[in-house]
């Protein structure tokens, strides 16, 4: 039996779908009753009858961090994708990912081990990729981490649950990493690419200079069951499809959903401002962080991925952003208009 944790998430719900439709066993880890509206949408986009096939999975309620729960879940699997993960960029939230990403993930690969699971799929991100010393350089898995970086806390806590993972790779665990550039997929739409697309629909006045790696989900889901299939094992893989601007990115979308397209591009100041006064505001308000200093500084860097090893080791093909963003914004206009 296979085992899912992040199961009600952007990468999880597609994943469990594409795994359905291999007739796999599967059961999968949840938090949250709530979130379960996310993957019956997400089958819904693919499928006539969501509800048969969302009921075909064995659903297990339980937390990273609780081991009991987790001893549980893993009673006869074979297999686990590692999807769940805690996403934040707010500094003051450090605690919460550290438990979540990297104790939670050492939770995960200890009973892999103990249950003598055959191969662990972990899902990281390229935040967890090294920075290249000069900016134009393409980014690949060698790029070193470099811990003197003014890394965003969810980069560090990403990097640290990958350590676990290796550790668990000298302890006799079979595993495979990898790391995804932005996401691009529907059903999601408050966070990630998803919320992305949602601003522009209702406006935006700036976009940033930077740049970033995009890959389709699908692909995603295709590299993690592939990987997992074949003999491959103790390697980590960039996946990103291309590396665009965000004003390309925002404008395609714009243009796929017919509104306009923001005409200014954001300053370096104007986001130093921006930070500055979103710290300030948390620390009068108590409000969420929105802009941190790290976000800030990512959305103004032009990064560059090199996935030329993915390409090389599966012979894999990814699909185009044009048109990873022409389904992801026709599942948009569905839910919304």
């Amino acid at each position: 039996m296979i085992l899912v944790t992040g199961g009600t998430g952007l990468v999880g719900a597609h994943l469990l779908f594409h795994l359905l439709n291999e007739e796999q066993p599967i059961r999968a880890i949840y938090r949250n009753e709530k979130k379960f509206a996310n993957v019956k949408r997400i089958f819904g986009y693919y499928s006539k009858t969501p509800e048969v096939l969302f009921n075909k999975i064995e659903w297990v309620k339980a937390s990273l961090n609780d081991i009991p729960q987790l001893t549980d879940a893993f009673k006869d699997i074979t297999k686990v994708y590692h999807c769940a993960a805690f996403v934040s960029f707010e500094p003051n939230k450090f605690e919460l990912l550290r438990k979540t990403n990297i104790e939670g993930t050492a939770n995960i690969v200890n009973l892999s081990i103990s249950n003598k699971v055959k191969k662990l799929c972990y899902i990281s991100s390229v935040a967890a990729i090294g920075t290249p010393t000069i900016e134009t350089n393409l980014i690949t898995e060698d790029t070193e981490w470099n811990p003197e970086f003014d890394n965003s806390v969810y980069a560090i806590t990403k990097y640290g649950a990958e350590l676990e993972v290796w550790r668990g790779t000298q302890e006799g665990l079979d595993a495979v990493i990898v790391n995804p550039g932005i996401i691009i997929g529907p059903g999601i739409w408050d966070y990630g690419s998803g919320s992305l697309i949602k601003l522009t629909y209702k406006g935006m006045k700036y976009y940033p200079s930077g740049s970033s790696g995009y890959v389709d989900v699908f692909d995603v889901v295709k590299v993690m069951t592939q990987l997992m299939q074949s003999s491959i094992k103790n390697k980590r893989y960039i996946l990103v499809a291309e590396n665009r601007s965000f004003k390309d990115f925002i404008y395609k979308i714009a243009s796929l959903l017919r509104v306009k397209a923001p005409k200014k591009e954001v300053s370096k100041f104007l986001l130093g401002i921006g930070w500055r006064l979103d710290w300030l505001k948390h620390k009068l308000t108590g409000k969420r962080r929105q802009l941190s200093k790290q976000t800030a500084y990512s959305v103004m860097s032009k990064t560059q991925y090199s996935n030329q090893k993915i390409k090389t080791d599966l012979n894999y093909t990814f699909k185009s952003v044009d048109d990873s963003l022409k389904a992801t914004s026709s599942f948009f206009e569905g839910d919304f208009f």
